[in-house]
């Protein structure tokens, strides 16, 4: 009688277990990716981590030739890496033309160069896609923009390619305590991000830009 009991019992939680591991894979499966590269991958971060419905994002690099880049190897240049940020989301919360919507006046899109006082290919903006859906998406947000904006927005939507993690030392910068030496001595990361934010003038120039339809200043 005992062993039957413990059957039973274990029966009962090895289906429980297997309920909820179903359950578990069936949000996991329901959660989409965003690659969007804005400049600096920790202000794309800070950002787009405060948009509700948004899972995770990860700082990293995408779109160039050279196999396991670098944070030093991409600042020389001659990689063709961006700086991206690779955003998990729940599309029942937020959609894709809405991340793109936020993401289009969360920068400078005019600018082929890089972004604000960060210059370079590896600071250019782009926006990542997977397929033909995210494509026609990404075609009609940047139009939409454009005549929002009156501007000529030279953003590019390219294929997506192979996503690296940036070293652990980049991400969740913006929010981090960890202390670093700076120019203005020792400081905690999130504070060393908040001068770097404001001195570079990413709010100030994207303010300029988009006025009350920024969503992120400050961030």
């Amino acid at each position: 009688m005992r062993m039957t009991y413990v059957r039973i019992v274990a029966l009962a939680g090895a289906v429980f277990i297997g309920l909820i591991a179903q359950l578990n894979y069936a949000n996991a499966a329901k959660l989409e990716t965003a690659v969007l590269a804005g400049g600096c991958f920790w202000c794309v971060e800070a950002d787009f981590e405060s948009v509700p419905g948004v899972v995770d994002v990860v700082s990293g690099y995408t779109g160039g030739t050279t196999a396991n880049p670098t944070y030093k190897k991409i600042s020389k240049g001659g990689t063709g890496h961006f700086e991206a940020a690779k955003i998990t989301y729940d599309p029942d919360k937020v959609s894709y033309e809405q991340l793109l919507f936020m993401f289009l006046r969360s920068i400078d899109p005019t600018d082929a160069g890089g972004q604000f006082c960060d210059r370079g290919e590896s600071y250019r903006t782009a926006i990542f896609v997977d397929n033909d859906a995210e494509k026609a998406t990404a075609v009609a947000a940047i139009a939409e923009a454009q005549t929002t904006l009156g501007q000529n927005i030279v953003t590019p939507i390219l294929a997506a390619s192979r996503f690296y993690d940036a070293e652990v030392y980049h991400q969740d910068y913006y929010k981090s305590k960890k202390i670093v030496i700076t120019r203005r001595g020792p400081k905690s990361k999130a504070e060393a991000y908040k001068f770097y934010r404001q001195a570079c003038g990413r709010d100030a120039r994207i303010e300029a830009l988009w006025g009350s339809d920024a969503p992120f200043i400050g961030h």
